[in-house]
């Protein structure tokens, strides 16, 4: 009889936080003037609907992968550490030209990280939330130490630009944040995440097989957004073991400026702080899908709108539909 084998497993730590942050977008600024030549629409239309005044649109030869490790490079430097440290690179996107090879493996390539762990993760707009709770996952578990997680989109390339409901709405850019261990459970930074589907509701965003271009049912999906995105923050506070007076600042997807007016305001009557920073990166960013979160979160700290030390709420949400949040501390 063969004796009984006993597996070893890696030392688990406290808990894992966020250990610097980092994006990028490209130089070419869209405005909806520029829009309404190409299409019938106007600024005040656009405005009204969803809130962006401007986006960020990548010329044809720039590639998500180029995105993605700008991005990735500057929250490695950010948190103070060399790319040979990080030992596991998570790219969250739903936009890359072919499905292999994949974005991560590449993009760690780019950056100068040797051999590291790497994969995509595809929950489309929900997807930064998704791979900074993996993240989180795998440094607690021992399973990694240095986690880079990156929210990278092109969604330029698939558009049709004469298709106003979609054309005036997403955007391209990449944000990331490498995740690392807490010393202690004083110092954890990434709360646990809250995360779930409705995939009887999938069709309402999909790409169309016949076309290539992004389909999205605008109404259907502003209304299940500003009805169950709220509850899920709330959970993700209560995972955390706080209260919604403990946030310092929301940031949510940014999908379209009513919602995010919408689930804040829910937050607040659910006691949440009048002064609760909220992010509206959209009014200059667009729809950036799973960049948004953390493009938010960069250009956020670089304006002075969140500091080092504060309690953040991020909530995920789109294609799938997938929804994602969880509360993190401001490196």
């Amino acid at each position: 009889m063969t004796e009984k084998i006993q597996l070893r497993t890696a030392p688990t730590v406290a808990g894992a936080r966020l250990l610097g942050l980092g994006s990028t977008q490209p130089e070419n600024v869209v405005t909806n003037d520029d829009l309404a030549q190409r299409m019938e629409t106007n600024d005040q239309w656009i405005r009204e609907r969803v809130g962006i005044q401007s986006r960020r649109i990548a010329e044809e030869g720039t590639l998500l992968v180029d995105m993605a490790a700008e991005a990735g490079s500057r929250a490695v430097k950010d948190a103070g550490i060399a790319p040979t440290e990080i030992d596991t690179v998570i790219v969250a996107t739903c936009t890359m030209p072919t499905p292999i090879p994949n974005a991560a493996a590449q993009t760690a390539e780019r950056i100068g990280i040797p051999s590291p762990g790497a994969f995509d993760l595809n929950a489309a707009c929900a997807g930064f939330s998704y791979g900074v709770g993996t993240a989180a996952d795998l440094v607690r578990a021992g399973s990694s130490r240095y986690v880079l997680v990156i929210g990278a989109e092109k969604l330029s390339d698939w558009i049709d630009w004469t298709d106003r409901s979609t054309a005036i709405i997403f955007a391209d850019g990449a944000g990331a944040t490498v995740v690392g261990p807490a010393a202690d459970e004083a110092s954890v930074g990434v709360g646990p995440l809250t995360w779930g589907s409705a995939g009887d509701m999938a069709q309402t965003i999909h790409i169309n097989p016949e076309t290539s271009a992004l389909f999205q049912e605008g109404q259907a999906v502003f209304r299940w957004a500003t009805t169950k995105i709220a509850p899920v923050a709330l959970k993700a506070i209560e995972l955390a073991g706080l209260t919604p007076a403990d946030i310092d600042v929301f940031v949510p997807h940014q999908a379209n400026l009513r919602i995010v007016d919408a689930v804040a305001k829910r937050l607040r009557k659910e006691g949440a702080r009048e002064d609760m920073v909220v992010a509206d990166d959209i009014v200059h960013s667009g729809n950036t899908s799973s960049a948004s979160i953390p493009l938010a979160m960069d250009h956020m700290r670089t304006d002075g709108r969140l500091r080092p030390g504060d309690v953040v709420l991020l909530a995920g949400f789109g294609a799938g539909l997938s929804f994602a949040g969880q509360v993190v501390v401001c490196p």
